[in-house]
């Protein structure tokens, strides 16, 4: 009897052992692919040109959280996700509110805190009314008009002075918006693709992490 339970003792020490071990190894291995798909996630954006903050808002956890377990799981997500999805699948914008989309130019500059500028908010802004010009075969514009440059390190335009509006000096017509009826998102990114290659991996990576 002392006989089978010392051994009855050693088994479930053993298999104790291995659970922690399983534990270990799972929890690891994957930690390891979520941090490596965020990381190739994150990298194919930024080598797709759309920079570093964007990249940024792809984010990895563990669950469950604080500790180890057989049944550890990885999830990995974006903080933008419909600016990632329509690169990741292609996408036509259109504009929600009317026929033309507005694209501002460098000219049109930002509106407050770096908010995009739109024509409404420049005209509010400005205190002036753009000028809409069609072009047939070429995209239409808004124009803003009795425009100075401004000198300097600050750069831009700027509205005419009362001055300079009597003597037109210094005046010009300056380009604030580009419409156009619709732009194409060329699909860019392989969410998919680079998420399958690390599943594929975690076994392996499971079992490096064996003790």
């Amino acid at each position: 009897m002392k006989l089978a339970a010392a051994i009855t003792g050693d088994l479930r020490k053993i298999m104790a052992e291995e659970i922690k071990s399983a534990e270990d190894a799972v929890t690891a291995g994957m930690r390891q692919a979520a941090d490596g798909l965020k990381a190739d996630l994150r990298r194919q954006v930024t080598e797709a040109g759309m920079g570093q903050r964007l990249a940024n808002t792809w984010r990895a956890e563990l669950y469950p959280k604080g500790r180890k377990s057989i049944k550890a799981a990885g999830f990995v997500f974006t903080r933008a996700p419909t600016i990632i999805r329509a690169f990741d699948q292609g996408a036509v914008i259109k504009s929600k509110h009317g026929f033309w989309l507005a694209i501002p130019t460098p000219a049109a500059g930002t509106g407050a805190r770096g908010k995009r500028m739109t024509p409404g908010l420049w005209e509010q802004m400005h205190g002036s009314r753009l000028r809409f010009i069609y072009r047939r075969g070429a995209p239409s514009v808004l124009v803003a008009e009795n425009m100075r440059a401004r000198t300097g390190k600050r750069g831009g335009f700027a509205k005419g002075s009362t001055s300079a509006l009597r003597s037109g000096r210094g005046m010009t017509s300056v380009v604030m918006f580009i419409l156009v009826p619709q732009v194409s998102l060329k699909k860019r990114l392989d969410v998919d693709g680079v998420a399958e290659r690390w599943a594929s991996a975690l076994p392996e990576m499971i079992v490096r992490n064996w003790p």
